[in-house]
């Protein structure tokens, strides 16, 4: 009898600690998509797929699974339980919203999946406003038309609302950029950064909260790759991105510190 009762409390102690290994179990972490895209800028503009692999490891630094696709991804598996798509290309609304895998967009959105456009990506050429406008807005919250006016310039970057996630970690600063104009930013979104340039005060970020719970972030700053090797400037698009995935952005901001290997440019590609 005393055996029996031995082996019931073993087991039962082997229980608990099983149940109790599976309740600590860290949880699975939040999946992370980047998107860019062969060149089509002079070289130290546009570093598409470059930029999306250095941001993919900042994300790691923030405990995050991040992978980097060439153009949307082939296999839909890639798919799989991400929580935002960070995309950086030529305009996103003719590649998100253009192609066959636009369904696969469409159900990505209303799942609630985040959204981050970084410069050109985050605009929709003119001739296909009216046709895509509305529904690249309703994702994005706001949209540049490429291409109603460009300034390359150096300005204040501003924080239109300091207490924002987004914000965490840095502050106003001086930035040499390509600035869009008059971006269009719907009501529903809130402007989050702002540059003055040709005496005009030009929105160059916001965020945008979806009715189906998804977030957006859109900026277009981001012409010039040595922005990015600004710890300020990839911080704002890392808790950005944070942000999307309903991850919690740290106070003092995400960590971005990738060391220099990760920071510098690839060689120049020869001339043909």
């Amino acid at each position: 009898m005393k055996t029996t009762l031995n082996l019931l409390l073993a087991s039962s102690v082997c229980t608990a600690m099983v149940s109790f290994a599976s309740a600590v179990e860290p949880p699975a972490k939040a999946k992370v998509l980047l998107i860019g895209k062969q060149p089509d800028h002079p070289y130290g503009s546009h570093m598409y797929l470059h930029t999306c692999r250095m941001l993919a490891e900042c994300l790691r630094l923030n405990a995050l699974e991040a992978m980097v696709s060439d153009g949307w991804p082939e296999d839909s598996a890639t798919l799989k339980d991400v929580k935002t798509i960070v995309v950086y290309t030529s305009p996103a609304a003719e590649l998100l919203l253009d192609g066959p895998h636009r369904d696969d967009v469409d159900r990505l959105m209303k799942r609630g999946v985040g959204l981050v456009t970084i410069h050109w990506a985050s605009s929709i050429q003119m001739e296909n406003l009216a046709r895509l406008g509305d529904r690249w807005m309703s994702y994005l919250g706001g949209t540049w038309v490429s291409n109603v006016g460009l300034s390359t310039d150096t300005s204040e970057l501003k924080q239109l609302d300091p207490k924002h996630p987004i914000c965490r970690g840095w502050s106003k600063y001086e930035l040499h950029d390509e600035y869009y104009l008059n971006p269009t930013v719907t009501e529903h979104s809130k402007p989050m950064l702002q540059v003055t340039t040709k005496g005009q005060d030009v929105t160059v970020g916001w965020a945008f909260e979806r009715p189906d719970g998804g977030r957006a972030y859109g900026t277009t700053l981001g012409h010039f790759y040595e922005n990015f090797q600004r710890e300020p400037f990839r911080r704002t698009i890392v808790n950005a991105i944070l942000w999307t995935a309903h991850v919690e952005v740290p106070g003092e901001g995400a960590r971005v510190d990738v060391g220099d290997e990760v920071l510098k440019l690839p060689p120049e590609p020869k001339q043909k």
